[in-house]
């Protein structure tokens, strides 16, 4: 199975989600990933529901997804034995993952200018490094809020309603695993021999998937508005509800997609229709033209309607949960769900790693690890610490 980044050693120091998701993003593509954690408590994701429970009390099933695929390491950072335990453990590892407040690594005396210059710092927060709002706390509600992608969610005459998942924690994580990869490619294909630090933040992922919207305010004036599951000047396109009860979306403004979808309903009398013969009347006729696909789609049920937009080209999808996602047929064959062996609850199903290369294989994770379960082991082969300075350490709570 092809690794491409084996051999890079990334140290995951943060918390929750989003440099967590980076550096795991890392180690499915073949890096070494070691996280760090306060040796009270760990990781809060370690806390943060839904629980199983298990013989040494509610076990999350958000850690046992988020944190496969590393070993944890406790170290305690705010004490200057464990400082410099760190720092040590930088110079043999390639990137450094956090997402504390900006100033807190300064604080701990192991921001990137007291590490070794080859290392690439992935620093992730919700307003950036520096700038006037830097400083206030925040999650990942309050990036998608001042990014401005909450207020494009929901229905026009409602509240902004907020995306299904913490969408800003994995986007920064994402773009920030793809800047690390290039600063690495910078610093040994191109030879330069240094790294450098990527000032990621939540708001700015939500930014950047705006679309149209800056430019539209800037040259028109426009500010973009909630427009519900439908767009103002694309019709027909919808969720709509079935004869059972499941929301089916349909995308068909395209004239081509309208054609089919007209064939899909026995419709061929909306084609020389001027009101929806073409993509400018349907747009005029918006609320007309999707309540004629909605009528149809209400007499059958979302298997039907699958059937029938299937069997005549026409892009459409039951909106899924997860007990269809984990039993449907192509989702079993892609491999997209994969049995992890987590050390405390054993076999769980959970998603695979994506993207994947073609032709092979998911990687295959290893489970979340137990609090401090790889102490010993990193700091002993990497380090060379032996047992009479571990268990010293031990003793002091510095592990």
């Amino acid at each position: 199975m092809r690794r491409p980044l084996e051999g890079l050693r990334v140290l995951d120091l943060g918390t929750r989600i989003a440099a967590p998701f980076c550096a795991g993003i890392l180690g499915e593509q073949g890096a070494e990933v070691i996280k760090i954690e306060q040796p009270q408590g760990g990781d809060p994701l370690r806390d943060l529901g839904p629980f199983i429970d298990t013989d040494d009390g509610p076990y999350s099933l958000y850690w046992a997804v988020e944190g496969r695929g590393r070993k944890s390491v406790t170290l305690d950072l705010r004490r200057e034995e464990g400082q410099a335990i760190f720092r040590d453990l930088a110079a043999a590892s390639d990137v450094v993952c956090e997402n504390f407040r900006p100033g807190t690594l300064e604080r701990w005396n192991i921001d990137p200018s007291q590490l070794d210059s080859r290392l690439v710092t992935v620093r992730i927060s919700v307003f950036g490094q520096d700038g006037p709002k830097s400083l206030r706390p925040g999650l990942d509600r309050n990036g998608v809020a001042y990014g401005g992608l909450l207020h494009l969610t929901g229905e026009p005459d409602r509240p902004p309603v907020r995306p299904g998942v913490t969408v800003t924690d994995y986007l920064t994580g994402v773009f920030s695993a793809q800047a690390a990869v290039a600063l690495l490619y910078e610093r040994d294909a191109r030879g330069s021999g240094v790294g450098g630090v990527i000032d990621a933040y939540l708001y700015g992922s939500a930014l950047r998937i705006l679309e149209w919207s800056i430019a539209a305010y800037d040259k028109l004036g426009v500010v973009r508005n909630r427009t519900g599951n439908r767009l103002e000047h694309s019709a027909p396109l919808d969720n709509y509800p079935s004869k059972d009860g499941r929301y089916v979306c349909i995308v068909a403004a395209a004239q081509n997609n309208f054609e089919r979808l007209c064939a899909a309903m026995d419709r061929p009398d909306l084609l020389t229709d001027e009101r929806y013969a073409t993509p400018q009347g349907r747009a005029s006729n918006n609320t007309a033209i999707n309540q004629i696909v909605a009528d149809w789609a209400l007499a059958l049920t979302a298997a039907e309607i699958e059937e029938r937009c299937v069997a005549n080209d026409v892009p459409v999808g039951t909106a899924y949960d997860a007990a269809d996602l984990s039993n449907d047929e192509h989702v079993i064959a892609r491999g997209d769900i994969l049995t992890v062996d987590d050390p405390v609850i054993g076999a769980v199903r959970q998603q695979a790693p994506f993207p994947r290369f073609a032709g092979e294989p998911h990687p295959e994770p290893s489970g979340a690890p137990r609090l401090g379960a790889d102490t010993d082991e990193i700091l002993g082969s990497v380090l060379g610490y032996d047992s009479a300075r571990l268990a010293d350490l031990r003793d002091r709570a510095i592990i």
